[in-house]
């Protein structure tokens, strides 16, 4: 048993490890504004956060003034004057989303209150592949007014796309500037990614400190399991699978380990000799007790007159 669980313990690590290569990076961006400011805590006229792999980065709003790190691997990675300039950045936007948002109340006024979250949602999505470089997957520049959609741009065709009627003139305009379409390509095929790989590189050599949290776990198994990718407390993840190995075929196998943050992948042979006969022995000595015990169950009953009698 303790053979058998040795093996499977095994399996979980590889499996978690093996599954992390395939999983989707991402970097987005969210800006959202307020036609008029809400009085409710913690809710401002303009706020924007940066997200990677849905975990926030950084954060502004109207009222600070003032981008901020929000991992400590930010703050320590990145010099003063990268957050000076996401500040001016920041406040560039915020002016920008202002001015539009009035532009867009004054031609849509007969069709929406206005009084909705307007938003941008901007980035871009990366695979791995086995030989460590990126594959760039797709770019997202989309826009919303009053919480609805307004207009995304197509990366294939370099063309900004517009769901609603009141959003044809602003895509005419943008279309018709070349220059812009071509420089919103770039930012999501090539300057996200960029920014992505090092972000990532930073939170690599965060996590791969000594005093860092681990990043694989070990479970006693409950009454209750559970299949797929589970979060754990510390932002890592955790899966559970285990196969069985013949024990004709188990000098064949072997455990192949390859992960971003590994500098060579690692190859583990299972040598441990497992005893299937002592487990099938077990089970056979199972089910005779369970057999016994069913027999002088069924005596009882029969002198008792509980059953054998019409």
């Amino acid at each position: 048993t303790s053979c058998r669980a040795s093996l499977t313990l095994l399996i979980e690590y590889i499996i978690l490890l093996m599954f992390f290569p395939t999983v989707i990076y991402s970097l987005n961006y969210i800006y959202t504004a307020l036609s008029k400011p809400l009085e409710l805590p913690g809710i401002h006229e303009f706020t924007a956060m940066g997200l990677m792999n849905n975990k926030q980065i950084d954060y502004y709003d109207s009222v600070s003034k003032k981008k901020i790190p929000k991992q400590d691997w930010m703050k320590d990675k990145l010099p003063a004057d990268y957050w000076e300039k996401g500040t001016q950045s920041r406040k560039s936007k915020e002016q920008w989303f202002k001015v539009n948002v009035n532009i867009l109340m004054e031609r849509m006024m007969h069709n929406s209150t206005g009084e909705g979250p307007h938003l941008q949602f901007h980035g871009c999505e990366i695979d791995q592949q086995p030989d460590n470089t990126l594959k760039f997957i797709k770019g997202t520049d989309q826009y919303s007014y009053d919480g609805d959609d307004f207009l995304s741009f197509d990366d294939a065709t370099m063309q900004w796309v517009a769901p609603v009627d009141q959003a044809q003139l602003t895509k005419r305009k943008w279309d018709g500037v070349q220059i812009l379409n071509q420089y919103t390509k770039g930012y999501l095929e090539k300057e996200c990614v960029d920014w992505l790989s090092k972000f990532m590189e930073y939170e690599d050599k965060e996590f791969s400190r000594p005093d860092s949290p681990p990043k694989v776990y070990a479970f006693a198994k409950k009454a209750k399991t559970s299949t797929g990718v589970l979060p754990n407390d510390d932002e890592t993840y955790q899966i559970r699978m285990s196969v069985q190995i013949p024990e004709a075929d188990k000098e064949t196998y072997e455990c192949y380990v390859d992960h971003r943050t590994l500098k060579e992948p690692i190859v583990e042979k299972w040598g441990e000799v497992c005893s299937v006969g002592s487990v099938v022995i077990g089970a056979v000595i199972a089910i005779i007790v369970v057999l016994i015990f069913v027999l002088v169950v069924l005596f009882v009953l029969h002198r008792r007159g509980t059953i054998g009698r019409s």
